[in-house]
């Protein structure tokens, strides 16, 4: 059976599918990483891992994805979205049957960097929905792939909770099948898209340094660092900062953070299309940080625990808003035959960003509780000014093929 093949000018109802599948294989393989990520520290406790053992099993698999983000996006580009998306989908179930059967910490951590390796889902989703978007459209259809994430990392957690009575292998078993699920749906029902692709250029971390300095994206990629830096040391540092300060544990935050996931999913689903066609990317995403940085600067003061779920929730909208806006932006300054490649570099500038912000927002608790949100702030407020000297580019001309 051949396999179908779509642009942006191809039928609508044949795009909302393509749409449909996509939304479906990411929220699908985010529920089975969600089963079991929380599980991971008592996977690692039964081979007497310490604490420090712990945080670099987490960080193994971003520092995985740092590497392996601009390859698989180059291969998208070369080979196809569909493939890759395929390939990241198997290797996560060959990654979950491997903790699932893990006879030792050593074999933790190759599942994790096996997961790292293979994890391109996000970032070659976003070159897919570049590919199939007219711009108009673009920061919308990304707002419906964070949904798929927030949604899948809600059910995920639940899931794999109540899995977990039945034994710890149980929910890496349950993700495996998941994973294998969203892989075979995807080969069934996910199109191909149509892009330009260079028949040979040199490796995308050759390229890396150019691409972050002179490249049209470049700007782009660094305000999309420097934001993920904020949002992620409010995220991560957010169990230790509300048991500080409010005294909550551990399923009082489980409760506040699904909310917050939820309140997150929904506003990328409601108003990101509606914002953005009123005000267009570049506004959109400065109201998003405005909202961020109102949130986070309050949250960190606030000693009152009803001010805070509401700071903490206007926070959330505001990421809803920023983040589908600043990765349509940087869709829009890559060709066709790049997308693969830019969304690759920015995905490994998230991993990396993923890494740095626990170790310093978690670090900042030691001296204030409030220098954590208070940082993150900052830090957004900086990505608000270089978001105000970009200037939104024409869709750049594809390269000529020698």
């Amino acid at each position: 059976m051949p396999i179908q093949r779509i642009t942006p000018e191809a039928d609508e109802r044949v795009k909302r599918r393509a749409l449909l599948a996509v939304f479906i294989t990411i929220f699908v393989s985010l529920v089975g990483f969600g089963i079991v990520i929380p599980l991971l520290p008592f996977y690692a406790q039964r081979f007497k891992a310490s604490e420090l053992q712990i945080g670099l099993l987490f960080a193994s698999f971003s520092v995985a994805q740092l590497v392996a983000a601009p390859i698989l996006g180059d291969w998208s580009d070369r080979w196809g979205r569909r493939p890759v998306l395929i390939l990241s989908l198997l290797g996560s179930a060959a990654s979950f049957v491997m903790l699932a059967l893990a006879p030792n910490l050593f074999w933790l951590f190759l599942s994790r960097l096996l997961d790292g390796f293979t994890g391109g889902n996000i970032t070659t989703a976003r070159a897919y929905i570049a590919d199939i978007s007219p711009p108009e459209r673009r920061a919308r259809n990304f707002g419906l792939i964070g949904a798929a994430f927030g949604l899948g990392f809600i059910l995920g957690p639940a899931l794999g909770g109540g899995l977990a009575s039945f034994g710890l292998a149980v929910p890496a078993w349950a993700a495996a099948a998941i994973s294998l699920l969203a892989a075979a749906y995807a080969f069934v029902a996910l199109p191909e898209t149509a892009h330009l692709v260079p028949a040979k250029r040199p490796s995308p971390w050759r390229e890396m340094p150019d691409t972050l300095t002179r490249s049209p994206a470049a700007r782009l990629l660094w305000m999309n660092f420097i934001l993920w830096l904020g949002f992620s040391v409010y995220q991560t540092t957010f169990p230790l900062f509300v048991a500080m300060r409010f005294g909550l544990g551990p399923r009082e935050i489980g409760y506040i953070l699904a909310v917050v996931g939820l309140v997150g999913a929904l506003s990328q689903v409601a108003l990101v299309g509606r914002v953005v066609h009123a005000l267009g990317e570049q506004r959109t995403l400065l109201v998003g940080l405005l909202l961020n940085i109102i949130g986070l600067s309050g949250a960190a003061f606030t000693h009152a625990l009803p001010m805070f779920y509401l700071l903490v929730g206007i926070a959330s909208v505001g990421g809803a808003l920023a983040l589908p806006s600043v990765v349509s932006l940087i869709s829009r300054s890559a060709t066709d035959a790049e997308q693969g490649r830019i969304q690759g570099v920015s995905g490994s500038l998230e991993s990396l960003a993923r890494i740095l912000a626990p170790i310093s927002g978690n670090g900042a608790l030691k001296y204030s509780d409030a220098l954590p949100y208070a940082a993150a702030a900052g830090l957004l407020a900086l990505g608000a000014l270089l978001a105000l000297s970009v200037r939104p580019a024409a869709k750049p001309s594809p390269p000529t093929m020698d």
